[in-house]
């Protein structure tokens, strides 16, 4: 790992020189927020957000996206064969991601890229990615990072990683996809003392004043938390409008549909929510969680205890605290996981019972 120092106005004007060689997608600014998009000719990332409202995963995983067409027509050569569709595969790189939402790919990747399974959309796009970070050195008061192998200096899932040191950017060299990134763009780097970017790391840590516990969650039963009396309070207020779901950059569930027109189709990947009522509504009728207590004891369970004991990597979450920003009725993360964490089995009760 190398740290060089470049001058801002030398880093922009590598920009312009890489969109020949990359497309070039960032932070811009729309309204009062900001999200990931293509970068025009001409436009320079925004870097100054703290982050955005939706997480970039959907530069990977598209909110909706066409993965095969076919015909019915049997007039047509190709009738009743599923063709994939074409996607754009050609060098990317996304410039200022979160650390927490470059760790979240890697997190969502133990799902699209298994040694049995493979989704090959996600994985020729994060292939094709390379992955710009932006150090966080004012997180919010919300953000959660450093208690779930996170952080606003981590690098997991990065490529380089940009500390904003006033007129110029401490980079740190991670991979060799970095490496390239920089010497395609032409920039002069010079080799830099850490010391500078090691101070900057821990006073951004140390900002970070959320913290959760989850020492004991893998030690939890699952069907004692899965019973826990504390999941109708959890679920009273809950709207099941999904944005927690939606906002969450680890949050990896789809559905699969149809579009037809006449004699030709298309099937489209489409998001989806456990939060949702049609979620595992079967073709019976029959919904095997057909209530909102059900369904926000999936999301939590899923995150916080089913994902740990099947990976052994922590929680499915990268404290981000996007989910807590923006529920609409005050359903937080945070106090969920100490509930499920603290969690006693009432021996007394459970002796009544017998």
């Amino acid at each position: 790992m190398k740290l060089v120092k470049i001058d801002k106005k030398q880093w922009a004007e590598g920009l312009e020189s890489l969109k020949k060689s990359f497309r070039l997608l960032g932070p811009v600014k729309e309204d009062s927020y900001y999200s990931f998009k293509a970068l025009k000719e001409g436009e320079q990332p925004d870097f100054s957000f703290l982050n955005t409202r939706l997480s970039p995963k959907s530069l990977l995983f598209p909110q909706s996206e066409a993965i095969v067409e076919y015909s019915l027509d049997e007039r047509d050569e190709d009738h009743h064969v599923m063709k994939a569709i074409e996607t754009d595969d050609s060098p990317r790189a996304v410039l200022g991601i979160r650390p927490c939402d470059a760790k979240a790919v890697t997190l969502v990747n133990l799902n699209f890229d298994t040694s049995e399974y493979k989704d090959p959309y996600w994985v020729k796009a994060l292939a094709a990615t390379t992955f710009i970070g932006l150090a966080c050195d004012t997180p919010k008061s919300t953000c959660f990072c450093t208690s779930v192998g996170c952080g606003p200096y981590h690098e997991e899932g990065l490529d380089l990683l940009l500390a904003d040191e006033g007129e110029t950017y401490l980079v740190k060299i991670l991979t060799e996809k970095g490496g390239n990134f920089l010497s395609t763009a032409g920039l002069e780097a010079v080799d830099e003392d850490t010391t500078l970017f090691d101070a900057k790391k821990k006073a951004a840590e140390a900002k970070i004043i959320s913290t959760i516990a989850t020492d004991n969650l893998k030690g939890q039963d699952i069907l004692d938390l899965h019973e826990a009396p504390f999941w109708e309070d959890i679920s009273f207020a809950c709207l099941n409008c999904g944005t927690c779901t939606y906002t969450c950059p680890t949050c990896w569930c789809f559905d699969l549909q149809d579009e037809i027109h006449g004699k030709s189709g298309k099937r489209f990947k489409n998001w989806d929510s456990c939060m949702f009522p049609l979620f595992t509504l079967h073709t019976t009728g029959h919904n095997p969680r057909g209530t909102k207590l059900q369904r926000v004891r999936q999301r939590f369970m899923h995150k916080l205890k089913y994902f740990v004991d099947k990976y052994d990597q922590g929680i499915m979450c990268v404290g981000c605290g996007r989910c807590v920003n923006q529920c609409p009725v005050n359903i937080d993360i945070r106090k969920v996981c100490a509930l499920m964490n603290d969690h006693k089995v009432d021996e007394q009760a459970c002796a009544v019972q017998e």
